[in-house]
């Protein structure tokens, strides 16, 4: 096995004495610092690699923190003035992820980077870390490169605001087969509008 190999193994042992103290660890270095900054280099290159990144010129990291719970609604004093229908405030719950609500965060912190992808660090009672991958859209090393520079076109930009990026995509309901069907066509709203509307086509 290679040392990318053995570092996999180490991360799937959460649990194991040594991975609780270089998360306890980890987690009050990074409780000290901003809630988004760029990283050195990654923590977990095994993990930044397998979903794409490479130790090159153009490609950036940001460390971002997102405080964990579900999302209480905005309304002053607890009160929505409705139905008893819509007067739930406490246990409502995001329907996004966390993941990709990091990923927007550090997507708006850099306006002018394309984020690509991001990866779990990790966690405490209060906050989630993650990692984010971003891209360089205007650096030659990337524009030149084959394989990434798909990245530069002018319609990838803010992938993580549209979900188009892995975290994102899960919260869309997209798929094949059981369990998908709600999202035949494309997305959510393009199925529901088809089947609210009736079609009759004229014969030609």
């Amino acid at each position: 096995m290679g040392a990318y190999k053995y570092l996999q193994e180490l991360y799937r042992k959460k649990q194991s004495d040594v991975m609780r103290f270089v998360f306890r660890i980890r987690t009050w270095h990074y409780r000290q610092l901003a809630a988004i900054h760029r990283a050195p280099k990654s923590t977990r290159p095994e993990k930044a690699r397998r979903v794409g990144y490479k130790a090159k010129a153009g490609y950036v990291i940001y460390r971002v923190r997102v405080r964990r719970g579900s999302r209480k609604k905005p309304v002053p004093k607890g009160q929505v003035y409705g139905k008893p229908k819509h007067q739930g405030i406490n246990q409502l719950k995001f329907q996004r992820s966390l993941q990709s609500v990091a990923e927007e965060r550090v997507g708006r912190r850099c306006p002018t980077l394309r984020v690509l992808n991001s990866y779990w660090i990790a966690q405490d009672a209060t906050f989630k870390f993650y990692e984010v991958i971003l891209i360089d859209p205007c650096h030659k090393g990337i524009r030149n490169d084959a394989r990434i520079n798909w990245i530069c076109r002018a319609n990838k930009k803010h992938r993580e605001l549209r979900g188009l990026t892995s975290a994102g995509r899960k919260s869309r309901g997209l798929g094949h087969g059981h369990r998908y069907s709600l999202a035949t066509g494309g997305s959510r709203r393009t199925c529901w509008k088809r089947r609210q509307q009736l079609s009759l086509r004229r014969y030609r």
